[in-house]
């Protein structure tokens, strides 16, 4: 018998909690990552009031300085630590494929300097259409639509672009290039960049409408992965008839590997937390895993270096974090995680190579305090415990020390 029947994961993408000890292996526009803090650093400059998740133990997490506006609780009413990467990277498939068990020793391809010409050209053929050379970089999501929107609406070009991730991104005008047209062109790039030296670890389809000066991206959005490379825990609770619950782009992170009720996109992380707690009230998860990922943290202000608006998207998640208490039941377990960071007062535009914070809450807790410092997939061998599945390649479960 399971110790909590189901379990709640939800991951505030990006919300790293200081520099990891290897960060300085990593670079952002050129700056090693050892001086990032995700959280320290908008707690310090434009403060952060968080009392749900301080009530947790979010401000009892260890580190070198105590985040400046998150107090620490005395009496917590849940369990908190902070975790470290072992996988060499720091994008969102690697962090999710980690929490779920994998250990990643060869990271996927990136392109600073923009694709090579012969997979710009083999869209080109496929498409029928051009590609604008001048936005093929890493790019600022909205910057690039502004500068090259206005020649996509009158000429019919690709706007192909990437990020300091493993990803090619193509924004299209939803009625410039219809949706269905730039799907099938996505599908065709996901399988021209399965293999080095161009193995990407996802295709992502960024529509957007409007007119030049008033650009919006829709919620149209799709992601086009790769599948893991080995089961990971969510593989193996499926294979045991267990309940998997996908929230956001968790279905697109894992290439559907695992799932088996994908609840769909979030248009915002409200209406994520909006389909977390419909699908905690629903009567047919009786028993199983919930897995969500909140996007806006990263999307909308870590890449945009926003550290205001990323105050506000925390304080956001906060004001919500008692609803989704109140859909849990008396054995359920809920886990507040991230998957990197994206210090928004950082150097360049790129996630940042830090720790993650972990809460933990059941109403069935007796004990509260602080688990000892370990690893992403730690998460994915403790669901493997509490489940009696096996777990993925790596990890150690604290499921004892959660009483």
């Amino acid at each position: 018998m399971s110790k909590f029947n189901r379990m709640h994961l939800v991951v505030l993408d990006s919300v790293g909690i200081g520099a990891a000890p290897d960060a300085n292996d990593f670079v952002n526009a050129g700056v090693p990552d050892g001086a990032s803090d995700t959280l320290g650093h908008i707690s310090k400059t434009v403060g952060l009031n968080v009392p749900n998740m301080a009530k947790l133990g979010l401000g009892n997490i260890p580190r070198e300085t105590p985040l400046k506006t998150v107090p620490e609780e005395s009496n917590p009413t849940g369990y908190a630590t902070k975790l470290q990467e072992v996988s060499l990277g720091k994008d969102t498939m690697t962090g999710h494929w980690e929490i779920m068990g994998l250990n990643i020793t060869e990271p996927f391809d990136t392109f600073w300097n923009g694709f090579p010409e012969e997979i710009i050209t083999k869209i080109e053929e496929f498409s029928g259409r051009k590609v604008i050379r001048e936005a093929n970089k890493p790019y600022s999501g909205t910057a690039v639509i502004e500068d090259f929107g206005p020649r996509q609406m009158e000429t019919g070009e690709l706007i192909i672009y990437t990020s300091a991730d493993p990803v090619l991104q193509i924004a299209a005008h939803e009625d410039i290039i219809p949706l269905d047209e730039l799907y099938r062109i996505c599908e065709y790039a996901r399988s021209i960049t399965l293999e080095r030296p161009a193995l990407l670890g996802r295709i992502i389809a960024r529509p957007y409408v409007g007119e030049p000066g008033n650009f919006t991206r829709t919620s149209n959005r799709r992601d086009l992965a790769v599948s893991p490379f080995a089961p990971t825990v969510l593989d193996k609770l499926n294979e045991a008839g267990i309940d998997t619950y996908a929230v956001g782009k968790i279905n697109d992170i894992f290439n559907g590997a695992g799932i088996n009720h994908d609840i769909g996109h979030n248009k915002s992380n409200s209406h994520g937390v909006d389909n977390l707690i419909k699908a905690m009230k629903s009567e047919e998860f009786k028993h199983g895993f919930s897995f969500t990922n909140l996007v806006d943290f990263d999307a909308l202000y870590g890449h945009r270096r926003d550290p205001h608006g990323y105050r506000d998207c925390l304080h956001e998640f906060d004001q919500r974090l008692p609803e989704i208490i109140d859909a849990m039941r008396e054995d359920d377990l809920l886990m507040i995680t991230a998957d990197h960071g994206n210090d928004p007062t950082y150097a360049g535009t790129d996630h940042t190579r830090e720790y993650i914070p972990f809460l933990a809450y059941s109403p069935s807790f007796k004990g509260n305090g602080l688990i000892p410092v370990g690893h992403f997939s730690d998460i994915s061998a403790t669901i493997a415990e509490n489940f009696g599945v096996d777990k993925a390649m790596i990890g150690e479960s604290f499921l004892d020390k959660l009483v």
